[in-house]
């Protein structure tokens, strides 16, 4: 019996450890929230433009790239996350459904999932921002994915 409590407790605490050591990251919704987390953190921003609960595509991307921890490790390293939502049936404050056509057109986004990267450059107390590359969705995870995106972050 003491035995079997003590694998219990054993493979509970290793249980627990993988849960914890899992990256957890930030999606912004307000670009300028983000812009002023990617400002002082020195880092380029990945904007995210999905239709969330419908575009396919998008949600293969986020279930075989963006919710593996290879991603998620990678994304907390090297840039702050924005998803710009374009759903059919959840509704979004007025506010953020503004930005996200305003920005779906300043970038010419026709299809989803797109993400383009982009530095933040701040002009007195306005942030601007810098393309830096897009890509969408790639089969094979997120490796291929990673690499991808490296070649606009250099």
């Amino acid at each position: 019996m003491a035995f079997k409590n003590t694998l219990f407790i054993l493979f509970t605490c290793i249980g627990l450890h993988h849960l914890s050591a899992q990256t957890t990251n930030v999606w912004y919704d307000d670009l300028e929230v983000a812009s002023k987390v990617a400002y002082k953190s020195d880092k380029p921003i990945m904007l995210f433009f999905t239709g969330s609960d419908w575009c396919g595509w998008c949600i293969r991307l986020q279930k075989e790239v963006f919710q593996q921890e290879a991603f998620k490790q990678w994304a907390a390293d090297n840039v702050i996350l924005v998803e710009l939502d374009f759903p059919s049936k959840k509704v979004l404050p007025a506010k953020i459904k503004e930005q996200n056509q305003m920005l779906q057109q300043q970038f010419a986004v026709r299809g989803y999932p797109t993400c383009w990267f982009v530095s933040v450059v701040k002009n007195g107390e306005v942030f601007n921002l810098n393309k830096l590359g897009q890509t969408g969705y790639m089969a094979g995870g997120p490796e291929p994915w990673i690499t991808n995106a490296k070649t606009f972050l250099k």
